[in-house]
């Protein structure tokens, strides 16, 4: 499928302030976002690599204890296995890209 309309896909609101739009490629998974001020994202972290561009309004994003102001344009990139934390400053909207697949993220379950 080489032509995918985000408009046309369902939104899931993962956490609270962070609804999301998910697909797959054949190697990544996209999440675009429209987050609310206030709303956090945990700490955590996971195997994958994820890629945060920011395209509307502002987030604080500390990664691996190093904490920054994103706004559009800037690029947030979290290496595998390494804490993150994400809260919203402002209202506003980030694609986040995870390499390899997360199916999970999806919706999609994986083959057995």
């Amino acid at each position: 499928m080489p032509f995918i309309d985000t408009n046309r896909l369902n939104t899931i609101e993962r956490l609270p302030g962070w609804k999301g739009k998910y697909f797959d490629s054949e190697s990544m998974t996209f999440g675009h976002y429209v987050f609310e001020a206030g709303s956090t994202i945990h700490e955590h972290s996971h195997a994958n690599e994820e890629v945060w561009n920011v395209i509307e309004g502002q987030l604080e994003v500390t990664i691996g204890g190093n904490k920054q102001i994103a706004g559009p344009g800037f690029v947030a990139i979290v290496p595998p296995e390494t804490l993150h934390f994400v809260r919203a400053i402002t209202n506003g909207r980030a694609i986040v890209v995870d390499y390899p697949l997360r199916r999970e993220m999806s919706g999609i379950k994986p083959a057995r």
